[in-house]
């Protein structure tokens, strides 16, 4: 057996709800337990200072250090949590927060200082996990993939894992006619299939000040412009084949501004649904079962949208996962695949010229 560690891995996503924490022991390619996990808000103000480096305004490198420090302060909290020291955790996943992906430009950022974590919480960093993928071709997203397929392995296949995040990707896994353990003897597909809560939340913002459709009560209370979704539909992001992947920017709420606040909030969680069904057009063979993670997946209205429109779906805290913690593990374990050299994506994940190993090693 493969030496396994104990890493824990930090994501801060496109919603920009905080950061997520969570530990896991893996060898890189199998996972044999998942610990402790958390979610460190971000507070209003926080939030609106991060909010403003995605649109390229504020002090980005004072931001980029304030966002480091809070992923060093939810280390720490997640540590206290767990009983355990920085000495029994090998390494940190760091994500950071993309403030741009435009892969078709070979450029993409995500703003976090490595080695102002590393120094901060006394464990050696692996970040910077998208630009490698890039440079060889690829989007750069999604990639969570291969640590999907490794949940998911032993199931019967095909399933596909949705992340329904401030973007909304899929993995589909497959089984190849290859045998073996190793995830690479796997058929696996991913994609993002275009936003998941991004539109939702910047609607809800803007018309109650609350940074989400709680509960979706908006869209509940709504009817959805079947035209509009229709012409977000149009766009030729959806005739793209995949692997392809969005940046969090790309769909503006330009088409729902005449709507009512209910109506608009219906009409954009009817084009989520839509984009997620729209994905299967691509799959090798259905899927037998859709598995949802991500915070998309607290939004009733959201959830309910999707369910009308494909069959077997269910939150992935059905398999026991951790949900909201599903991202964070990830970013664990891609580092330990990339202190062991190992690829974090495929062609067929994003599109690369190879499969490819990525990350910048910070050590403690």
């Amino acid at each position: 057996m493969a030496e396994s560690f104990w890493a824990l891995g930090l994501m801060s996503g496109t919603s920009l709800d905080g950061v997520d924490a969570a530990l896991i022991r893996t060898d890189g390619n199998d996972v044999f337990e998942r610990g402790d996990s958390l979610t460190l808000p971000y507070n209003d103000a926080q939030r609106v200072r991060i909010r403003d480096s995605v649109y390229m305004r504020g002090d980005l490198a004072k931001i980029e250090q304030e966002v480091t420090l809070l992923h060093a302060d939810a280390v720490k909290a997640l540590l206290k949590k767990a009983g355990r020291k920085p000495k029994d955790v090998r390494v940190i996943g760091f994500h950071g927060q993309t403030i741009a992906h435009r892969p078709q430009e070979g450029i993409t950022w995500q703003m976090g200082n490595g080695a102002l974590l590393a120094e901060k919480t006394g464990i050696d960093v692996v970040c910077d996990f998208r630009r490698r993928d890039v440079a060889a071709g690829g989007q750069g997203a999604p990639l969570v993939p291969l640590y999907h397929a490794a949940l998911v392995k032993h199931m019967e296949l095909p399933v596909v894992v949705l992340n329904l995040g401030g973007s909304a990707n899929i993995t589909w896994v497959g089984r190849s006619e290859n045998t073996g353990d190793d995830l690479l003897a796997l058929d696996i597909m991913a994609f993002d299939t275009g936003p998941g809560n991004v539109l939702i939340n910047e609607w809800a913002l803007r018309h109650t000040g609350l940074d989400m459709d709680k509960d979706g009560a908006l869209a509940f209370a709504g009817k959805a412009d079947d035209a509009i979704v229709a012409s977000y539909l149009s766009d030729p992001f959806f005739r793209q084949h995949p692997p392809k992947s969005l940046d969090r920017n790309y769909f503006t709420l330009d088409r729902v501004e005449t709507l009512s606040k209910e109506d608009g909030s219906a009409t954009l969680t009817a084009f989520t649904a839509a984009s997620v069904e729209a994905a299967q057009h691509y799959f090798p063979a259905p899927a037998r079962h859709w598995y949802v993670a991500g915070g998309g997946r607290h939004n009733p209205a959201l959830m309910q949208a999707i369910a009308a429109r494909l069959p077997h779906v269910k939150p992935a805290d059905t398999l026991g996962w951790q949900g909201d913690a599903l991202e964070a593990q990830a970013f664990a374990y891609l580092a330990v695949r990339s202190l062991k050299g190992l690829p974090l994506t495929l062609p067929t994940t994003t599109g690369g010229n190879r499969a490819v190993t990525g990350g910048a090693h910070y050590r403690a």
